[in-house]
């Protein structure tokens, strides 16, 4: 048996067809009972079979296999299960006959408070605590509910019945109920048997809900079940999944392939939601949306978890990667196409300037040496976890993004409409996908995108001018400013003073040279562009920042740009890109504080959301290293990003106005909050009346839902251990309310404040019964101020915390949020050995890609402290005269 141990895939022995599951779980006494009978065929000699089980009590005695021609049963000498590796190994006396075969199992298991395999979720009802049972198998989880070949390949299809049900509860599976039987109290519920698929999307569902329901054109019943009382909130999601369903039928020219669609809010959920076949899960606030208390930012987060989890449903379960190494397949292409289904329900989103953010997510992670590849190797079980990251998610996304640019939106969609064909009811590779695009669009894909999917990284492109030549010169970026030995095949797009002049080129050695007129047909000179006597005042690479790489310009041509900007000759997209890249060049010491403080000058009468809302995270980071590197001029700084700030803060005022955009609202909501932040004392004066009056009135138009977090924070900034009533009375309003995206927007609150005392109190409440499990990382939002209290708390607490969050992502996000933001290699050291002495396995490329950052930050600081004049700059920005803002 010792030789299954260790592995990283299960032998290949048998292959699973179909399975008969039958669960009967417990709600009061929180446990489960079931059998599986499992139709293999057996396709070598063998004295073993090998499966996968994990926190299960198998029934030793019941474990039998049949064969089908002869009917003779065989009963294994020994059962062991490895829970390590998460496998049940079975021995048998004799080698077991190839064909087909029944194997029959009877098991028992818990249903745990840890949010994987087969769970336990609480809601109340009528003012009393009740339980439902809940299934979440990805990705390696199904294994906790039934034993199984659980792996994406070992596709099968499935026959679920529930037996124990209490009447009154809704069961819910993949597929629609074939048949109910009541008993008295209890219940028997059997399902359609599924189509083929993997394990990982088998789901089940039993709980008290109330639900609305509505019909796609050809007839897909869907449903949005949530918790009694709360149905309305279900009514936009709703919405969205019938559109969507429609949408992609016509995108993928294949038609969704169930007869029904649920959709479940699920109170406690580890991650955001769970594309199961026919039955998708969420967390609340990835569902649910309350007309008046909802944001606008709650509302679109609704709309794009509703498309993605849709798209899953066409990626990833119609066609499933073959092996977790591409899981970006599924999630990649999960969160473009939820874009693209966005931007065609909401045009007047923006989506695609929004698309930035992911795309940047993905650069930043991507910027570490500690970063993979795309796709990784996975050689356990318990590796598979850490790569449900922006790598997987955004990078992926963002090539897609960049591919579909270079080879245009028809033959993509055509060549992906063929993929989905050829493999549905299978599984694919990488290469499957690459081989379909290259034969719709005629264009080396294959060749073009493995320097994207098989090494990690990505470049940065210098481009300067020289002799009425174009320089180009690529080279790995990095944020710890090494430099890497990565090359690409960078598909290049510039611009030359206008959009009209756009032109395209594949980069595909380190560096190349072009002529500037007989590329462009114009040359650069001067500030601006000159159609008359052919010059040009910019050029601007990477056109609305489609491809995944950073531009780093010569200073000529960055101060044209910078020009540009002022002028509003350049799109939201390219306002955007040219910022997020200045800001990655500074922190790799490649450009300095001052040049990077000089170009957010630039941005003074910036209005647009997603511009706005990164020059904003990147004011944040500016002022975080700056009370590690230089605390005299923080202050200087925050009054520098107040006067940013005011231009658009003036423009959209406190109140809604009537009929206002969609990305106004949330613009509004994010620019008081960083007004807060910085300390701008008016700001948080008006925020606190509001909040007193809606402590008065939770109906009080001075309040509305986009604007509260900011006030949140504004209050917790006045708070301290001897002024505690903002606390306690947000304390109130956290326990008073129902509506899940409120409690995260008070979590998401508390921890700004500056006193360490309330800090370590609010981090505290965290551990509490109080805060769902899945809501405690919200509370880890401390400010610099906070760190160290931070530091102390998590190594305090570490023991509960892991055995709370012990395996799963949301332990890679308290590491991540208490240790990364430090800038001192004396704290590098401590980390290292605090966790050398408490291991765990679920957080090994989290603690790796913490640390770099924690060094990353130390350099950026001694580089800061050795600028000269700084100080000087620092005080001219700040106190250059601008228009004062009276708009409160």
């Amino acid at each position: 048996m010792e030789q299954f141990k260790g592995q990283p895939r299960l032998p290949k022995f048998a292959v699973p067809k179909r399975y008969d599951v039958t669960l009967k779980p417990d709600l009061s006494a929180c446990k489960f009972a079931g059998s599986v009978a499992i139709d293999l065929d057996i396709v070598s000699d063998t004295t073993f079979i090998v499966l996968n089980a994990a926190d299960l009590a198998v029934d030793a005695a019941s474990v039998s296999f049949t064969h089908k021609n002869s009917s003779k049963v065989f009963k294994p000498l020994k059962a062991e299960t490895f829970e390590e590796d998460g496998i049940l190994v079975l021995e048998f006396g004799e080698t077991l006959p190839a064909g087909l075969g029944v194997l029959a199992i009877r098991f028992e298991g818990i249903l745990n408070d840890k949010m994987k395999g087969f769970y336990r979720s609480t809601y109340e009802h009528n003012g009393e605590k009740k339980n439902m049972a809940v299934t979440q198998f990805e990705p390696v989880d199904a294994r906790r509910c039934f034993p199984c070949w659980d792996e994406p390949a070992c596709k099968a299809t499935f026959k679920i019945t529930l037996v124990g049900v209490p009447s009154e509860l809704v069961a819910l599976s993949n597929m629609p109920v074939v048949e109910e039987k009541v008993d008295g109290q209890l219940k028997t519920v059997s399902y359609e048997e599924t189509p083929v698929m993997s394990t990982y999307l088998v789901a089940v569902v039993v709980g008290l809900f109330d639900y609305v329901e509505d019909h796609t054109s050809d007839g897909v019943k869907v449903r949005v079940y949530c918790q009694v009382g709360k149905a309305n909130q279900g009514k936009f999601a709703l919405h969205v999944a019938v559109k969507t369903l429609e949408l992609y039928k016509e995108y993928f020219a294949v038609p969704y392939p169930l007869p029904k669609l649920d959709m479940v809010a699920i109170p406690d959920f580890s991650a955001g939601a769970m594309e199961n076949y026919g039955l998708v899960t969420y967390r609340e606030t990835a569902l649910l949306f309350d007309e008046q208390h909802s944001a606008a930012a709650n509302k679109q987060r609704v709309a794009t978890v509703v498309a993605h989890e849709l798209a899953h449903q066409w990626f990833g379960n119609l066609v499933t990667m073959e092996w977790w190494t591409h899981l970006w397949l599924n999630e990649g292409f999960a969160t473009w196409v939820s874009y693209l289904a966005a931007d065609s329900l909401f045009p007047e989103w923006k989506i695609w300037t929004q698309f930035l953010d992911e795309s940047t997510e993905g650069l930043r992670l991507d910027g570490l040496e500690e970063s993979h590849p795309i796709e990784v190797e996975i050689n356990h079980a318990c590796e598979v976890d850490e790569i449900f990251d922006a790598i997987s998610y955004r990078k992926g996304a963002s090539v897609i993004r960049m591919l579909q640019s270079y080879l245009g939106a028809e033959p993509f969609q055509r060549s992906l409409a063929s993929y989905i064909k050829k493999h549905a009811y299978s599984n694919a590779y990488t290469e499957d996908l690459w081989a379909a695009l290259e034969e719709g669009s005629g264009e080396p894909v294959n060749k073009l995108m493995n320097s994207w999917t098989k090494q990690q990284g990505y470049p940065v492109v210098s481009v300067k001018v020289k002799d009425q030549k174009l320089e180009f010169e690529q080279t790995q970026f990095l944020s710890s400013g090494n430099e890497g030995t990565g090359q690409w095949i960078v598909p290049i797009t510039l611009c030359c003073g206008s959009y009209d002049v756009r032109k395209s080129f594949l980069l595909q050695t380190k560096s190349e040279s072009l002529d500037i007129k007989e590329f462009l047909g114009c040359s650069v000179a001067g500030s601006a562009c000159n159609k008359d006597n052919g010059q040009c005042g910019w050029i601007k690479l990477n056109v609305d920042r489609a491809g995944f790489y950073r531009v780093k310009y010569d200073d000529n041509l960055a101060a044209q740009l910078r020009n540009a900007i002022e002028k509003k000759d350049l799109s939201a997209t390219d306002r955007y890109g040219i910022l997020d890249d200045s800001a990655a060049l500074t922190m790799a010491r490649q450009q300095s504080f001052v040049s990077l403080l000089t170009l957010l000058g630039a941005y003074r009468e910036e209005l647009d959301y997603t511009v706005l809302s990164n020059l904003i995270t990147v004011s944040y980071k500016l002022t975080r290293i700056a009370a590690d590197a230089v605390p005299e001029l923080v202050g200087l700084l925050n009054q520098f990003f107040i006067g940013l700030l005011q231009y658009p803060a003036e423009k959209l005022g406190w109140q809604p106005k009537p009929g206002e955009s969609h990305l106004d609202a949330m613009l509004r909501g994010e620019l008081l909050t960083a007004l807060a932040l910085f300390g701008h004392d008016l700001t948080i004066d008006e925020a606190i009346r509001r909040f007193s009056a809606y402590l008065d009135d939770r109906n009080t138009p001075l309040l509305p839902p986009d604007i509260r977090r900011a006030a949140y924070v504004a209050v917790m900034q006045r708070v301290t251990a001897s002024n505690r009533s903002g606390y306690e009375s947000l304390l109130k309003v956290y326990r008073e309310t129902d509506l899940s995206q409120e409690k995260t927007r008070i979590l998401g609150s508390l921890a700004s404040c500056p006193d360490l005392d309330i800090i370590l109190e609010v981090l505290n409440f965290l551990l509490t019964p109080e805060v769902r499990s899945q809501d405690a990382v919200f509370g880890l939002a401390v400010g610099s101020k906070g760190r160290e209290t931070a530091w102390t708390w998590l190594k305090n607490n570490w023991e509960h915390i892991s055995k709370t969050w012990g395996s799963g992502f949301l332990i890679t996000r308290f590491v991540s949020a208490t240790v990364s933001h430090f800038a001192s290699l004396d704290k590098v050291k401590e980390v290292e050995e605090f966790f050398k002495a408490h291991p765990n396995p679920a957080i090994t490329r989290t603690l790796k890609q913490s640390i770099e950052r924690v060094q990353i930050n130390a350099k950026w600081v001694e580089s800061i402290q050795g600028e000269k004049n700084l100080s000087d700059a620092v005080t001219e920005l700040a106190y250059r005269k601008y228009e004062i803002a009276r708009w409160i």
